[in-house]
């Protein structure tokens, strides 16, 4: 016969009641120990049928429990930034030193709690196979540069957010939302961050434009203009983003915080665009900095701007060469084509060979020109003189 352990416990207290048994012979006829059987009759005298249902066994007190006021100020925090447990970790005892914080599982638990914490699958970590390493041992010695993947604002149009960052820092020098990606915009966005904060001593991109063309050393009117600047451009292998790592992290930040969805035009998306700056260098710990902020690391540079540039310098035994405004240089009766984006440069040969010249502009090897073929064939990226 089937029966429920409420109903079994109403029967042993209304047969106890009775007065039939002794507590230890109704124990035993129902199969459970007599302190068992007086814990039951005690609670059915102080609460009737009530007190025999089943009590929770979870604990009344929990001395180690996040009080709701520090749950508050975490989930609060997780609104306001997006971060995840361990900068909100850092910024919250920064900000209340006097409390005392849980640990950051806690923190996820949390999180989690209130339907705030995205899991992701945990990939692989493959070691970097960039061909020049991205180091920096100060401000302003690389500065990663990109455009982030352009998306529609809300009235339809394409915006393009051209990012420059420090290596070294991680300070976010500049965010600008374009309504196309062009030589003369960019170029003016680098023009006035040169002139707020110095030069750099490189500049690190991928190989699109308008940072690098397919022809000769990826010349393009931008790079040349570094190169003039005195500013070395470092450039990452086509399809290996990661050795731009540290840039795109931050993109993924700036997804996430600006564009998710984006604002009603480009106006208003750079007014976000600025507000990400601002946050991320002044107030969001970064790991690799020992939870510093970038602000905290970053100065402006010692090399100042200037709009006049100063020609290329070369040995007197060189040959100097002028490139026309077709992109090509006479030598020994040859007409040999460089690029259009040298016209009007003074490019410097160097004989290494007989018939095989080094050719250069300022400090830049470009490549080796074979005068007997009239062909000039490229050398390594980071090669200079």
């Amino acid at each position: 016969m089937e029966t429920s352990v409420l109903e079994e416990r109403r029967r042993f207290v209304r047969d106890y009641a009775r007065g039939a048994w002794t507590m230890r012979a109704l124990c035993a006829r129902y199969g459970i120990t007599p302190p068992c059987g007086y814990k039951w009759w005690a609670r059915f005298q102080a609460d009737g049928d009530r007190g025999l249902a089943e009590r929770s066994r979870a604990p009344r007190g929990r001395p180690h429990q996040t009080a709701p006021a520090l749950e508050a100020l975490i989930v609060a925090a997780r609104r306001e930034y997006g971060w995840g447990a361990k900068k909100l970790q850092h910024i919250l005892r920064t900000r209340h030193p006097a409390a005392t914080w849980p640990a950051r599982s806690t923190f996820n638990a949390v999180l989690e709690r209130y339907g705030l914490l995205e899991k992701r699958r945990r990939r692989l970590a493959w070691p970097p196979t960039g061909t020049v390493a991205l180091q920096s041992a100060g401000p302003n010695e690389v500065w990663p540069a990109d455009f982030k993947g352009q998306f529609k604002t809300g009235d339809g149009r394409y915006c393009y957010p051209l990012t420059i960052t420090d290596h070294f820092s991680r300070q976010v020098l500049a965010v600008r939302g374009l309504a196309a990606i062009t030589q003369a915009d960019t170029r003016a966005v680098f023009r006035q961050l040169f002139r707020e904060v110095g030069l750099p001593a490189a500049i690190r991109t991928d190989n699109g434009a308008p940072f690098a063309s397919i022809g000769l050393h990826g010349l393009s009117a931008l790079n040349i203009w570094w190169m003039q600047l005195g500013v070395v451009h470092q450039r990452i292998r086509r399809g290996r983003p990661q050795e731009n790592g540290t840039h795109e992290r931050m993109h993924r930040e700036l997804k996430r915080e600006t564009a998710r969805p984006p604002a009603a035009d480009r106006r208003a998306q750079q007014a976000r665009f600025d507000r990400f700056r601002r946050r991320y260098n002044d107030e969001r710990p970064h790991e690799a900095l020992d939870n510093a902020t970038p602000a905290s690391r970053w100065q402006p540079s010692a090399r100042p701007y200037s709009d006049r540039v100063v020609g290329p310098e070369y040995p007197g035994h060189w040959e100097i060469r002028r490139v026309s405004n077709a992109g090509a240089i006479r030598l020994h009766r040859h007409r040999i084509f460089l690029s259009q984006a040298l016209h009007h440069q003074d490019i410097g040969l160097e004989e290494i060979d007989g018939g095989l010249w080094q050719v250069v502009y300022y400090r830049t090897v470009l490549g080796v020109l074979d005068e007997a073929t009239g062909r000039v064939t490229g050398v390594g990226r980071s090669e200079s003189v």
